[in-house]
């Protein structure tokens, strides 16, 4: 007999998603997986929640008229139960919109680059502890589809009928390289950051330093202004905002703004039917905001970071010059001493004593026990 569940089990009315939830209590341990239809349309949807247990893997279709995941949201939030995701971070904003706040999360994706694997895919994994090999051809594939084709039926309940024996064979190698507590620490602080997904409307892309203040302001004015037009184009046509313009195309058209259609064709990441639908306005509004710049009539615009500590960038390079010695030490991937978030915190509000240090989020007891003394050294240096 397989080590791991056969076949699955379709939820689809709300009376089975509260059977389900009956169903669960028994198991400790929990594989989790989301669809969305994010690569087709404006307004991503949740389309399925995958769940896994060493017995069954259930489909939960998330667009069955009626149904609603309350029934389900004591589970997700217990502690004392191990939720199995693979790079979990975009599944727990979908889950958070549905109601759902997920603790006791295990990430094998976050875990498994912790432990500095080199392959660290679910598919990866897989292979190597089962020697069985997942299909990944229907990654984008449109999850709204219904009915599902068979074929994306099978692949979305592989995402989890593994993840349970993967989850367990990960958290015994984070316990032989003695980095479990600080993987926990990392999975909690991704559980109590999760949000819903954040307001496309302000997600304008970041822009590289031009050369004058005057360039900056005339970069970022067109940016937003192009952000916005993407945005209204992508929702008419119904198709995601960086397929009409991605993030690329936008820094690459307002760093060398084209005087004419050859030129923004050229531009990197335009796509032709963007050029052929909507260039003569991209062309205008960059033309325009360009004499508008050149007349000074575009302000400086405070960014509202307020006062910036000139000492803060010394304290990330030392703080990260540290973590790496000390990883070394250890034989760890950096991030095990000091994650990037944990670096960001020090390095604004340096803590001045063993006390303060270990109520730094997510910070942990083993790091005040295994760095204190020598981070508080570092930082009041």
């Amino acid at each position: 007999m397989p080590n791991y569940p056969e076949g699955a089990t379709d939820v689809t009315t709300q009376v089975q998603v509260t059977e389900l939830a009956h169903k669960l209590v028994a198991a400790r341990e929990l594989s989790i997986d989301v669809e969305a239809d994010s690569l087709h349309a404006f307004h991503a949807r949740l389309c399925f929640v995958q769940i896994g247990t060493d017995s069954d893997v259930f489909l939960v279709d998330t667009l069955a008229e009626g149904l609603s995941l309350g029934p389900l949201a004591e589970l997700f939030q217990d502690p004392g139960r191990t939720k199995f995701f693979h790079a979990a971070q975009g599944d727990l904003q979908f889950l958070a919109e549905a109601g759902l706040r997920v603790q006791g999360l295990f990430d094998t994706h976050r875990a498994a680059t912790l432990l500095g694997w080199p392959k660290v895919g679910l598919a990866d994994l897989v292979r190597e502890k089962m020697d069985i090999v997942l299909a990944k051809e229907h990654q984008q594939a449109d999850f709204a589809q219904r009915p599902l084709p068979p074929e994306l039926r099978k692949y979305i309940a592989e995402d989890v009928r593994y993840l349970n024996q993967i989850g367990r064979w990960v958290q015994e190698a984070c316990r032989t390289a003695d980095i479990y507590e600080e993987v926990e620490l990392d999975c909690r602080r991704m559980s109590d950051e999760a949000q819903v997904r954040p307001d496309i409307a302000g997600a304008s892309p970041k822009l590289p330093k031009l050369g004058s203040p005057q360039e900056q302001v005339f970069a970022v004015t067109l940016s937003k202004a192009l952000h916005l037009r993407r945005l209204a184009w992508a929702e008419a046509a119904d198709v995601p905002m960086g397929k009409m313009l991605s993030n690329a195309a936008i820094v690459s058209v307002v760093t060398r703004p084209p005087k004419n259609l050859r030129e923004l064709a050229k531009a990197q990441g335009v796509r032709g039917q963007v050029v052929r639908e909507h260039g003569e306005e991209i062309l205008k509004l960059a033309a325009d905001l360009g004499a508008q710049s050149a007349r000074g009539e575009l302000a400086l615009v405070d960014a509202g970071r307020g006062a910036r500590d000139p000492k803060k960038k010394k304290r990330e390079e030392q703080l990260k010059q540290f973590r790496g010695e000390r990883a070394l030490a250890r034989k760890v991937t950096p991030s095990v001493v000091l994650s990037n978030p944990l670096v960001e915190a020090l390095a604004e509000a340096p803590p001045e004593s063993l006390e303060a240090l270990g109520a730094v989020p997510y910070f942990g007891e083993k790091r005040v026990r295994l760095y204190g003394e020598a981070l508080l050294k570092l930082l009041k240096a």
